[in-house]
C-alpha cells in the first residue's frame, strides 16, 4: 500500500495534462482572435470598396447585401 501511495504521489501525468490543456486553450484563443481580426479587416476592405463604387459613376453597391451593379 505504501508503494502505491508513493507511486500516486510521484505520478506527473495529471500535471502534464493540465499544462497541455492550458496550452491548447491559449492556442485556441489566439486562433479565434486572429480569425476575428482578419474578418474585421476583410469587412473593412469590402465596405471601402462598396463606398468607392457608390461614389463612382460606373455603378452602385448595396451595403446591406454587398451586391454591386
Amino acid at each position: 500500500m505504501k508503494n502505491l501511495l508513493k507511486q500516486f504521489r510521484d505520478d506527473e501525468n495529471g500535471a502534464a495534462m493540465v499544462e497541455y490543456s492550458i496550452l491548447v486553450g491559449i492556442i485556441a484563443a489566439l486562433a479565434i482572435m486572429a480569425i476575428l481580426a482578419i474578418g474585421g479587416w476583410v469587412t473593412g476592405r469590402f465596405t471601402g470598396l462598396c463606398t468607392a463604387l457608390d461614389n463612382s459613376p460606373i455603378g452602385t453597391c448595396n451595403g446591406g447585401t454587398g451586391v454591386g451593379t
